[in-house]
């Protein structure tokens, strides 16, 4: 299985290198790309789906040595689950971009885009596949570097440039506290193999936490964590469609792996590293779910919605580090089940939901809400994927996304019943606040499904809307049957996963997870499926033999109702968000009505994030205090050689005074 998973990786450097030189010829460069991405996925899923049935643990080393020792490649099944998360996400990616991209032949070089997709895709394969530190930080570069071009595609934007750079900052920053861990977990072998770490674990408690605290920072910043999230709802809107599915569905959720993977290195873990990261994931729910309401761009609003599903998953992995701590390993493994369960069904539905929102975005070129509308009528294929996204993510039946949120639920309950003091407010702390979590996501998608896809046209002609490339379709049709296929089949899926999170949990594989009451979620899913289509059915018999008309939406008894009197999203979201408000920094900019027939009356009401508020300028200081060390690079060899001799000599004085020679 490795040596399939090595060979897929190597084809999609290949394929990413012939489109990049086969730029002059789109239509090759596209074929080039893609064709690449798809095969290399498709068998890169296969050999990940094997080696989690299989429960297989294999490595290999290179044949020659850095200077930190050979670089190693290894699976588990751990890095398995994740490698079936980064294929099967990016190969409905890959599938979606044919489509997306062909409509932009001739405005932009595909070659670029094709390229570094490709590339994206091999280093986060990498990330997963690596055995040692030092193939890890730099598969994690490539990926951060990967990832920067495509998001500054559309570099002739101001605002495409600055989310850009606000990415790479941010990504750069928590790298710094990535190499801080990995110098740590080094010092007790002086060796920087997995492997070895996860057998010699650390050398007290006191470090084992220090490392925690670094691996949640700087994992965190790339999974979007918050308050370090600032930089997900800049770089997802600016990027491609298919590349924010791909960052949103796969990427951020390295973030996790390198959380999970830095677990297994710590030994036992005290139930305050749980305990921490349910707040953690309290606070990234709540708040990421509130700022997506407040939002009127669609992509941004899905952005936002990352921040609040990978609040949910660290939730899931706190709930199961203090099951872990107490010795309660069947709670460990529904908090440890439910989160990677939902990191493989946030990258379903939400590669789903951007799917449908780039569609949406290249059939009218327009990404506010306030000036969609009525656009079911034209695109009923993209209508009904982001109905069925909306549904998954907001955690209802008979979906992907309600089994594993289900199962957070589930052992929250049973920890709220049998933790002490401390750890059952922690659960009753989660119960509330993902309850909470799942009635303003409601809230918040049937405000995005309505504006966008209901009602009457607003700003955009529909005459001109037409729906979404055979390719595109496709992708969003095989990712709304997979949502489905693992909400109605979670019990062989829950058992699929066995390997994976008894390797977290530290319990024999046998039957980590209570089957019986997702088998009864199941059955009532089925139901009510089975329900509906009933009522379907009876409906179409009812009027088969009549004439159905259609009219214009009822006006509230208006004559000539107009579409500027349906709800704007502002509207419908402001009774749900004004309890909140006080969280977001908040403007209002309105002119009154001023005479009996006034001519002009507005009103804007602007909600901010305010971390973004904090960060940003935080990060500005920064970048003008690094302006000043820029006086050091003079481009001259003297100076460099100056600095080379100031350092050995320092490093001599050092070493003597450790008592050398």
């Amino acid at each position: 299985m490795l040596t399939v998973l090595i060979g897929a990786v190597a084809l999609l450097c290949v394929s990413a290198l012939a489109a990049a030189f086969c730029s002059r010829w789109e239509r090759l460069c596209l074929l080039t790309g893609k064709v690449g991405a798809l095969v290399a996925c498709a068998a890169g899923t296969g050999a990940a789906v094997s080696g989690i049935v299989r429960g297989l643990t294999q490595a290999v080393e290179t044949p020659f040595a850095t200077p930190l020792g050979p670089l190693r490649v290894s699976i588990d099944p751990l890095s398995s689950f994740f490698l079936l998360c980064v294929f099967l996400v990016s190969g409905l990616a890959a599938l979606y971009g044919i489509g997306y991209l062909r409509a932009h032949a001739g405005r932009r070089s595909l070659a670029g885009l094709c390229a570094w997709f490709n590339l994206l895709i091999a280093s986060m394969a990498m990330v997963v596949l690596a055995g040692d530190a030092v193939l890890f930080l730099f598969s994690w570069e490539i990926m951060t570097v990967s990832s920067f071009f495509l998001v500054v595609s559309d570099s002739d934007r101001e605002d495409v440039r600055s989310a850009g750079i606000t990415y790479l900052v941010a990504s750069q920053s928590g790298v710094i506290f990535l190499f801080l861990l990995f110098v740590l977990l080094a010092q007790p072998t002086g060796q920087f193999d997995f492997t070895v770490w996860a057998k010699a674990g650390t050398s007290s408690p006191a470090w084992a936490g220090v490392c925690f605290i670094l691996a949640v920072v700087g994992f965190g910043t790339k999974a979007g964590l918050w308050p370090v999230h600032v930089w997900l709802p800049q770089a997802h809107p600016a990027a491609p469609t298919h590349v924010s599915a791909l960052m949103s569905g796969v990427m951020i959720k390295l973030g996790i792996y390198g959380i999970l993977r830095t677990l297994t290195f710590l030994g036992p873990a005290p139930s305050w590293w749980g305990v921490s990261l349910v707040v953690i994931g309290v606070v990234s729910g709540v708040l990421g779910v509130l700022h997506a309401l407040a939002q009127h761009d669609l992509k941004r609003l899905l952005a936002y919605h990352s921040v609040e599903n990978i609040g949910i998953i660290t939730m899931g992995i706190g709930l199961g580090l203090i099951g872990r701590s107490v010795q309660m390993p069947a709670i460990a493994a529904l908090g440890f089940g439910g989160a990677l369960l939902h990191t493989l069904n946030h990258g379903l539905f939400k590669g789903l939901l951007f799917q449908s929102a780039g569609s949406v975005l290249q059939a009218t070129s327009e990404s506010n809400i306030d000036r969609l509308g009525g656009l079911s009528r034209r695109m009923p294929h993209t209508a009904l994927a982001f109905l069925v996204g909306s549904i998954a993510i907001s955690g209802l039946p008979p979906l992907n996304g309600f089994i594993s949120e289900w199962l957070i639920y589930l052992g929250a309950f049973r920890g709220a019943a049998a933790f002490s003091t401390g750890n059952a407010v922690a659960s009753l702390l989660l119960l509330s606040s993902l309850a909470l979590i799942g009635g303003l996501a409601v809230a918040c998608f049937v405000k995005a499904f309505h504006v966008v896809f209901l009602g009457e046209a607003r700003a955009i002609d529909p005459a001109g809307v037409k729906e979404a490339d055979g390719f595109m379709c496709a992708a969003m049709w095989t990712g709304m049957i997979l949502c489905a296929a693992i909400g109605l089949g979670a019990v062989p899926v829950l058992g699929f996963l066995t390997p994976a999170i008894a390797g977290l949990t530290g319990m024999p594989m046998a039957t980590p997870l209570d089957a019986g009451p997702v088998n009864g979620l199941v059955l009532a899913s089925t139901l009510l499926i089975a329900l509906a289509g009933g009522l379907a059915g009876l409906r179409w018999l009812l009027l088969r033999g009549r004439s159905v008309e259609t009219g214009a939406t009822w006006g509230c008894g208006y004559p000539q109702p107009t579409p500027r009197m349906q709800y704007t999203s502002s509207s419908f979201a402001d009774p749900v968000i004004e309890p909140f408000r006080a969280i977001f920094h908040s403007s209002r900019h309105a002119t009154g009505m001023v005479g009996v027939f006034p001519a002009h009356a507005s009103h804007e009401d602007h909600l901010e994030d305010r971390a973004q508020r904090v960060l940003f300028p935080a990060v500005r200081l920064f970048a003008r205090a690094l302006a000043h060390v820029q006086l050091l690079q003079r481009s001259r060899v003297q100076l460099y050689l100056a600095y080379i001799l100031a350092t050995l000599v320092l490093l001599l004085v050092w070493f003597m005074a450790r008592g050398g020679f």
